[in-house]
This record gives structure tokens, sequence and C-alpha cells, in this order.
């Protein structure tokens, strides 16, 4: 019974707290670093802060540079090298590194490119230990000559935060 109790009494807590988290908007920070191009009308990264570290959660990312200028024109590996850079300055602008990525999210044209794709994404994660990940072969993307988008999560433990 008591070992109910406290079980009850936990799960009330967490939902209070993450209500709490939904009414506060200063839990919640929507940014657009410098380092990557300005999107338009919505925002690149979600920072949310989990009170012992934060949440980071990435729009999909696209291989265009800080410009707007697609990189690598019918290059896949010359495209994903740029998402992943555009992901690495958004994780790193939030004050993480690559390592605190916990899950990445693949949309892909052809999965015919599957092996180069693991091959850039292993310069970026911890091969070690890499992050949970789901991986789409889709029909089409926002614009033709993309190939790829890359959505990404990291947790930044509280140590961590700047």
């Amino acid at each position: 019974m008591r070992k109910q109790f406290i079980s009850v009494a936990v799960t009330l807590l967490l939902v209070t707290s993450f209500a709490n988290a939904q009414s506060d908007k200063s839990t919640v920070h929507l940014i657009n670093p410098s380092e990557v191009a300005k999107p338009n009308g919505y925002s690149q990264a979600a920072v949310i802060n989990l009170g012992t570290g934060k949440m980071i959660i990435l729009s999909g990312q696209v291989p265009l540079n800080v410009k707007g200028e697609l990189v690598g024109k019918d290059n896949f590996e010359q495209q994903a090298e740029q998402v992943f850079v555009n992901i690495q300055k958004i994780i790193e602008a939030s004050g993480g590194k690559m390592s605190d990525i916990v899950k990445l999210s693949y949309f892909i044209l052809d999965t015919k490119n599957l092996k180069t794709l693991r091959a850039v994404r292993d310069k970026y994660v911890d091969v070690q230990h890499p992050p949970a990940s789901t991986l789409v072969q889709v029909s089409r993307l926002f614009r033709d000559d993309v190939l790829l988008e890359i959505e990404a999560t990291a947790v930044i433990s509280g140590n961590k935060i700047q």
C-alpha cells in the first residue's frame, strides 16, 4: 500500500511539474542562432529548461549554408555534411556538444545513400554510444534539390548548462 501511495505521489508531482512548465513560457525558448540560415516562419530549435538540464529540439535541418544557399547540388555526401554542420552549430549555440544528441530522425529520398549517410554521421556522433534514430525514405522534400533532412534532439545535463 505504501509503495502505491509513493507511486501516485510521484506521478502527481510529475504531472504538476509538467503542467507548470507548460504554462510558464520561461521554460521554453525558441532560438535562431546566427551561425545557421535564418528560417522563414519557424524557429531552428526549442530549448526546454528541464530544471536539472535542458532539452534541445531542432527543426529539420537541410543542406543550406548560413546565407541560405544550397550546398552540394546533386551530391548526397556534401549535403549530409552540411546538415550535420548545421546541427552541430545549433547544438553548440545552445551550450551542448554533439555527444549530447539522444535522437536523430532522417528523411532521405533514396536509401541507396544509407552507407554514405552513416559515414558522414559517424564523423559527428559518438559511434560507441550512438543516439536513437529513425530513418524514413520519402518521395519528396520541400525543395527538389534537397536530398535529405535530419531532425535532432539533445539533452544537456545541468553541469553543462551555460
